[in-house]
């Protein structure tokens, strides 16, 4: 088996609309694309690509799902071949074995962690507003520093208390166990010594892209030189620092919206661009970037604007990422703010449409950008003037597009005064060059497919006489599964308890024992039933990226479905409002036409029954279903009832 933390690397970066693109000419509509279905045969596009949810569905033929649910359908292969077709892709090296009972207990591991990390960002957040030393210390730094209320919120910022082990000694005290501290870095643990990693040091919490707090960065506000300025949870099961953009959670609508990214180097850069009115912005961390960050960049937009400070260390930033950015076909803009300044006070320092209107105006091709930095010190010494030119060219020779390579030789050869067939010989090097090394690397790749594992055989869908109103229930509960709305009575009258649309749904199909025909369906809400107490399951981006096809495609399927207002309403001219402002009688309805539509087929199986039992004579047997059916129709009257006496075939 290809084990997990390499499943979702290859997830990560198997950005939708880049698999898509391979297949399929994508124009954007929106903040989706939309293409002609590669599974049947269309002249009107009706296949629809989503960046934001990571998923394509097409509205002819039904088929949808995450990219690896694409590369299955479309190569035909299965589960795990489409995840090594994606690897090779991507570069990501897998490594497989057979699944131990460790392997179990570290899927348990990662999501304990998941849980600790979530307390810790409350703590900090709770503690930051509302203790003493933080708001005298800490709240007082972000205010220094011009940051608003709203950001604070927005960020979930917070301070981690100055002590020993304050917070260690907090989380314990909650039922949090040490290991899981440890393993997340928050705390720092030598024999029987304990202390807390960020004591002191206001806290940045860092998302991945589905929005869970996976590590922190911490400021020091003390005047310590032997202590780092900032500091950043260890590498972990869930941390990966290589991985991660900060602000990738907060930013994605919006790069998604404008179809652009800026790409800035620390925390208050992020806040500051966000303070400012633009919220299409991510920041490496104050590491050296990465590819697997510029993919998940990739993921939203192909155009990206690297902004670094005009110092010496900036300008030799910026250059040491334009290749891998170029390598990722990525469209890449420089932009070198003035000396002395850095994305954080530019920002503080101007409107956002100043901002924005000064991004634009200075904005450098990588070309140019390149050139021009490096042209002036090469002049008069021609040995220096062809390792700029070779180094350039190196460059360009690593955009995966052979067209916008021509573009870029073209402009090169005017900029550099070098002829266009000098620098056409000089790329072909360079190219034939990689093919060999990645020849070499394919025929690797062969010999470890072949030691694959044999093709898994799907099993077959069963008929489901009940499949619209059963993915109608799976839809809500994809989407609002979590959502407090349902009140009922508890022992003290003042205090009622909430019920979450989860908890009320499966409470009702559990009451009568209601199950469905479909191995897929049952095995999703089996699936909700395990999380009914876990506040922090995402249940989209689960059934998105989970390993079993089928239920990745249903929920692809049901989140690219819009909610269809009832037509009695609109037709009688009513006000229709958002699904999520009426759930407390949407949810009530859908599954009380669930329960009805199954009453109503136990009602014609037991009229069949007594047909057939008239004929043999077993009187006992007919009063026995006619009993059961008498009862049946209570039922079913009550229900129709409750909607409004709506007939349900």
């Amino acid at each position: 088996m290809i084990d997990q933390s390499t499943i979702e690397r290859i997830i990560d970066a198997a950005e939708i609309t880049d698999v898509v693109s391979e297949f399929v000419t994508l124009r954007r509509r929106g903040v989706n694309l939309l293409g002609l279905c590669p599974f049947h045969n269309e002249k009107t596009p009706s296949f629809t690509v989503s960046p934001a949810k990571g998923i394509f569905k097409c509205f002819g033929c039904g088929k949808g799902g995450n990219s690896v649910n694409f590369i299955m359908e479309h190569e035909q292969l299965t589960y795990p071949e489409a995840l090594r077709w994606l690897a090779k892709k991507y570069h990501i090296e897998i490594e497989e074995k057979e699944e131990t009972e460790e392997d179990k207990q570290l899927k348990d591991a990662r999501e304990s962690m998941m849980i600790v990390s979530e307390f810790a960002k409350n703590y900090f957040h709770r503690y930051l507003l509302k203790e003493n030393e933080g708001r005298t210390i800490g709240l007082s730094y972000l205010k220094e520093r011009g940051i608003r209320d709203d950001i604070i919120k927005k960020f979930e910022l917070g301070f981690c208390p100055d002590g020993k082990d304050i917070f260690t000694q907090a989380a314990q005290q909650e039922g949090y166990k040490i290991d899981f501290l440890e393993q997340t870095g928050l705390t720092v643990r030598r024999d029987n010594w304990v202390a807390d990693r960020f004591a002191g040091r206001v806290m940045f919490p860092i998302h991945n892209i589905a929005g869970r707090v996976i590590a922190f960065g911490g400021r020091i506000l003390k005047d310590d030189k032997k202590s780092a300025k900032y500091l950043n949870s260890p590498e972990s099961e869930i941390y990966h620092k290589s991985r991660v953009l900060y602000g990738i959670f907060q930013a994605k609508r919006d790069i998604t919206r404008l179809d652009k990214c800026y790409l800035v180097e620390g925390y208050t850069d992020v806040l500051s661009f966000h303070q400012a009115g633009i919220e299409n912005v991510v920041a490496s961390s104050g590491t050296a970037l990465t590819p697997d960050q510029i993919r998940l960049i990739r993921r939203f937009t192909p155009n990206v604007t690297i902004i670094y400070d005009g110092d010496a260390a900036g300008i030799k930033a910026s250059l040491r990422g334009i290749d891998l950015v170029l390598e990722e076909g990525v469209n890449v803009k420089v932009l070198l703010l003035p000396n002395g300044e850095d994305p954080d006070s530019f920002a503080r320092s101007m409107s956002a449409s100043q901002l924005t209107e000064y991004i634009k105006a200075n904005e450098t091709d990588f070309i140019r950008f390149k050139t021009q930095l490096l042209l002036g010190s090469t002049e008069s010494d021609p040995v220096s003037r062809a390792r700029l030119i070779s180094d350039i060219m190196q460059s360009i020779a690593v955009i995966p597009d052979a067209i916008t390579r021509s573009v870029y030789i073209k402009e090169c050869s005017k900029l550099l005064d070098v002829h266009e067939n000098v620098l056409y010989t000089e790329i072909r090097k360079i190219l034939q060059k990689e093919n060999e090394d990645q020849q070499r690397k394919d025929i690797r790749e062969q010999i470890k497919t072949k030691q694959a594992s044999a093709l898994v055989a799907e099993k077959a869908t069963i008929a489901n006489p009940f499949e619209i109103e059963e993915r109608e229930i799976l839809r809500i509960l994809l989407k609002h599964f979590g959502r407090e709305i349902f009140e009922v009575e508890s022992d003290d009258p003042n205090e009622p308890v909430l019920l979450t649309v989860g908890q009320y749904v499966l409470g009702e199909l559990d009451t009568d024992g209601l199950t469905s025909n479909s191995d897929d369906i049952n095995r999703m809400l089996d699936i909700f039933r395990e999380n009914c107490e876990n506040k922090d399951f995402e249940p989209a981006r689960f059934f998105i990226n989970h390993p079993e096809a089928g239920l990745s495609k249903m929920a692809s399927d049901l989140l690219s479905e819009k909610y269809v207002e009832s037509k009695r309403w609109v037709k009688s001219g009513a006000f229709v409002e958002a699904e999520a402002d009426i759930l407390d009688l949407l949810v009530p309805r859908i599954v009380q036409e669930y329960k009805l539509r199954k009453v109503k087929a136990m009602l014609k199986q037991i009229e069949k029954k007594i047909q057939q039992t008239s004929t043999d004579g077993d009187f006992a047997r007919i009063m026995e279903l006619q009993n059961q059916y008498i009862n049946l129709k209570k039922v079913a009257k009550y229900l129709s009832e409750q909607l409004g006496f709506r007939a349900i075939n």
